[in-house]
């Protein structure tokens, strides 16, 4: 595929599993808006109403169900576009069986791919001028694992396996990988601007309250993230495909009955 096709080709995918994806995302943001929402007016009434706990048990809580939210949609997502690699259509309830038989590699991924990006970010606004160079370093980490989750899917590798296995499919296209990466961000941060105006055009109806604006502010934040990780699971199923046709061939079949001579 050329690069254009690497970054338009996991919108088809997404569009051709709308309504699965669509649905479970719905239900996953409804869900930890409510715990979201119950931990506040837990700590509210707890710490009598105190600004300062309120906003940090705001934040914190999004924090941690935004993570939840992005580590299942990526499975589910991952599930259903390997899936249809082979023409097998599914729904979300098989994507998430899937998934869950997937978990621990899942896990373990995810945990890694938040801690090593949380660190090399860190280290990188210790000194200003270290971001640009802290953006390239984490691209290249994540280049190199760019297709381990639909290895850990389609493959039924283990964790070790599968990053050994993505790195062996990357090698030689990092770069490429980085910049793809770089501009699939670019695209989910225009993407992601309409979607901050929806709270701001709700507020003209629900008014400006404390609770509203809480209400507003994380379902748009997890929206945000659970369209995020839709299309960068796409884009990951999408590129572990390219990547094994131009290296193994895999879109090459044999006739039947076809021997060796």
């Amino acid at each position: 595929m050329t690069f254009r096709e690497l970054l338009d080709t996991p919108f088809a995918l997404i569009q051709a599993a709308i309504r699965p994806l669509a649905g479970f995302g719905a239900i996953l943001i409804v869900v930890a808006e409510l715990v979201i929402a119950g931990v506040t007016a837990g700590v509210s009434r707890l710490s009598d109403d105190d600004d300062a706990a309120v906003a940090w048990t705001v934040v914190v809580s999004t924090l941690i169900c935004a993570w939840l939210v992005r580590f299942a949609m990526r499975g589910l997502t991952t599930a259903i576009g390997t899936a249809a690699v082979h023409g097998v259509p599914t729904d979300w309830r098989t994507a998430l069986r899937r998934s869950s038989a997937r978990l621990g590699p899942q896990l373990l991924f995810g945990s890694l791919f938040t801690l090593v990006g949380l660190a090399v970010l860190g280290l990188g606004t210790v000194l200003i001028i270290g971001v640009p160079f802290a953006l390239l370093w984490l691209g290249w980490l994540r280049a190199n694992r760019f297709v381990t989750v639909p290895v850990i899917f389609a493959e039924g590798a283990n964790h070790r396996a599968a990053v050994a296995r993505s790195k062996l499919l990357i090698a030689g296209t990092q770069w490429p990988t980085v910049w793809l990466w770089l501009c699939v961000r670019a695209l989910l941060l225009l993407t992601a601007l309409p979607l901050l105006g929806i709270p701001w055009f709700l507020s003209d109806f629900s008014g400006t309250h404390r609770w509203a604006v809480i209400v507003l502010t994380t379902s748009a934040v997890l929206l945000i993230v659970a369209f995020g990780e839709v299309v960068e699971s796409a884009t990951r199923v999408v590129v572990y495909v390219d990547r094994r046709c131009r290296r193994e061939g895999m879109d090459i079949r044999l006739p039947l009955g076809a021997g060796v001579r």
